[in-house]
Formats: structure tokens, sequence, C-alpha cells
């Protein structure tokens, strides 16, 4: 009998069961991929550590989660400046005053900032009734033409026109001359790949990959006092209220007998009519002088049964399926819901770190009490 039952083997999953097992309490982690790391995990090919599951680069302002990841693994200095290919044209991301100068050939906020509230004053829009709206509310005309419909409608499936203004709160522009995509204190990636962190998260728990859940339900719930479950809820409950949905991603990795493929870790691309979102060269996030390189196309696709879901689609219809999972969730004794897919939220990396060891601090609050 163990003390908790961790369905998933990603990054949740091992900071709950390092949590856990330091304070004394027996895990078994299970995962039905043959790997342990989740979608972090990091494979060798040709000496490059390839993020196998797409770009993970770790950001926080959270110094407490920082401090914590560096106990598994020493970072190194990247910073995450993506560029953006739309056509012929290539632009710096996030939108700064690189990006303007690109796209306008101006070189002052004073000449940006009257370019785009032109724009938006042309746009003539007061209540944005969907995302295409709402993004011309925000940056105008030339910026979502080339940097975000395509690109958005690519990610999500949708036209920008069917799919709600919500997605898009904000738009970050800034007006200073930074590639930095993150405004985080915090940034980095591990040197020697992600998968070397779990495994040091995970030592002193028995894991047992290759091993579904659902295939054999009633002898795993059984084994553990409390399950902590990092799946998809819908599916724990059998789509009872219905199936969520989710976006899932396809991976084409391609080894190429050249030392530096596109210059930069990602590009994006944001035309429409390349079917791919970006292309990623794993080198560059370590700064690597291999003879050969690795990258990777990241085409979005639309989730179905069987395949891996990656985000959630967080609009109203799927809120109101998900607001009857979480009610039932409430009520299913000994079960922790947690994660992208248990919570059906979107978390970053730091994200899932700080609501883990949450979880872990209250699991353990509660059992002294007892």
């Amino acid at each position: 009998m163990y003390d908790y039952l961790i369905v998933g083997a990603g990054l949740y999953g091992s900071v709950f069961a390092h949590e856990m097992t330091n304070a004394g309490k027996k895990c078994l982690v299970i995962d039905k991929r043959g790997h342990i790391g989740g979608n972090i995990h990091t494979s060798e090919t040709e000496g490059i550590n390839v993020h196998e599951y797409g770009a993970h680069i770790f950001h926080t302002d959270n110094k407490a989660v920082w401090d914590y990841m560096n106990r598994f693994a020493e970072f190194n200095r990247f910073t995450n400046e993506p560029i953006a290919i739309f056509k012929d044209e290539v632009y710096n991301l996030p939108f700064n005053m690189n990006t303007f100068h690109q796209m306008w050939g101006i070189r002052t906020p004073e000449e940006a900032k009257r370019i785009i509230k032109e724009q938006v004053e042309a746009e003539g829009i007061i209540e944005p009734k969907n995302l295409e709206e709402q993004a011309l509310s925000l940056v105008g005309r030339d910026i979502y033409e080339k940097l975000i419909k395509g690109y958005t409608e690519k990610q999500w499936g949708k036209k920008a026109t069917e799919l709600p203004a919500f997605i898009i709160r904000r738009i970050p522009v800034r007006f200073i001359y930074s590639n930095n995509y993150f405004n985080d204190r915090y940034q980095g990636i591990p040197v020697g790949g992600y998968t070397r962190i779990a495994e040091k998260l995970l030592e002193g728990t028995e894991v047992i990959l290759n091993a579904d859940f659902f295939k054999d339900r009633g002898r795993y719930s059984s084994m553990a006092k409390k399950i902590v479950f990092t799946g998809m809820i819908d599916e724990y409950f059998d789509y009872v209220h219905g199936e969520l949905e989710y976006r899932s991603l396809r991976f084409e990795h391609e080894i190429l007998d050249t030392d530096n493929y596109q210059g930069s870790a990602v590009v994006n691309y944001t035309e429409f009519e390349i079917p791919y979102t970006r292309i990623i060269e794993h080198k560059h996030f370590e700064f690597g002088t291999q003879p050969k390189t690795v990258i990777t196309r990241e085409y979005p696709e639309k989730w179905e049964r069987g395949i891996e879901p990656y985000y959630p689609v967080n609009d109203t219809r799927n809120g109101e399926i998900y607001e009857k999972y979480r009610q039932m969730a409430e009520t299913e004794n000994g079960v922790i819901f947690a994660g992208r897919l248990g919570e059906y939220r979107y978390y970053d990396m730091h994200h899932i770190v700080q609501r883990a060891l949450e979880m872990a601090a209250l699991e353990r609050e509660s059992q002294a009490l007892i």
C-alpha cells in the first residue's frame, strides 16, 4: 500500500513525488509514456539536447521557485529572443521598437505610438466581438495581419473571427529596443536538459512507465490511500458531461548536416499558408557548437481521443463543461486533480512547480493535524 499514487511523471507529478517522498511518504508514480518528464522530456541527438515536445524555456519572477529548480540543475543564461517570418519579411519578437522599425522604418517610440493609435482609431471598434476585433483594437491592422492573424488561426484551428475576444486580453507592446520575450527576472535552460531534473526529482520514488491508469484503473486505485491525477479530468469521469476541447501538437524532428540552420532557437511562421507555427533549433538553447543540428517543426492539430492533449481551449462553452467536472472533483474523496489537464487551465512550468509545492505543503500540513 502506497500513501500516494501519482498519475503522470511530468513536472507536477515529479515535484509532488519528491516533496512527499522526502516527507517520509511512500509514493508510486506511473506514466503511460515510456519516459519520465512528461512534456519537458529532453533526449540527446548528435550531442544536442532535443526538447521532444516543443520549446521549454524556464522563466519566473518567483525567487523561491527559481531557487528550487536550481537545486536540481545548473541553468544557463539563455534569453528567449524569437523572431517571426511573414512571407519574406523578418521581425523581432515580442512587439518592440525593433519590430516597429522593421515594419514601418521608424526610429522613435513617439512615431510607433502614433502609427498604432491611428490604425486603432481607423478600425472604429468600440466593443470587440471576437479575437480579430480585439487584436485590431489593441495594435491596429499591420501588426495584426502580419504577426497575429495567421499564427493564431493555425494555433487554434479556427478563424480569428470565430474565436472569443477574451483569448487576447492584452498584447504586450514595448516601446523599447529589447527582444527579450519574457519580463521575468529569472530565465534560462537547464544545462544537460530537463530530463536530468526529472531524474533527480524522482530519486527514491518508485516509477512505472508504459502504465496506462485507465487500462487497470481498479488495481491502481486500490494501491494507494490517495491519488494525484494529472491527466484529463473529463476522461477520469468517463466524459459524463461531454468532452472538453483541447489542442494537440505534432512534432517533426530532423537532423541536418549543417552547424547552424536558422540562427535562432525559435522562429515563428506567422502566415497561415505555412502549416507549422514554428521551427525550433535546439542547439541554440545551450549555445551548441556541434557540427550538425536538429530542428523541430511544430504543427498544431485538432485533438481527438487517443492522441496527446497539450493545452485546454478555455472558451465559454468549455468553461461551463469544466465547472461540472470541477464540482464532481470536489466530491471525489482521496483524489487531487492537478496540472494543465487535471485543472483544465494553461500553466507555464513555473506555475506548475509552484502549484505542486503548494499542494505538497497542504498535504503535509493536513496530515500533521491528524
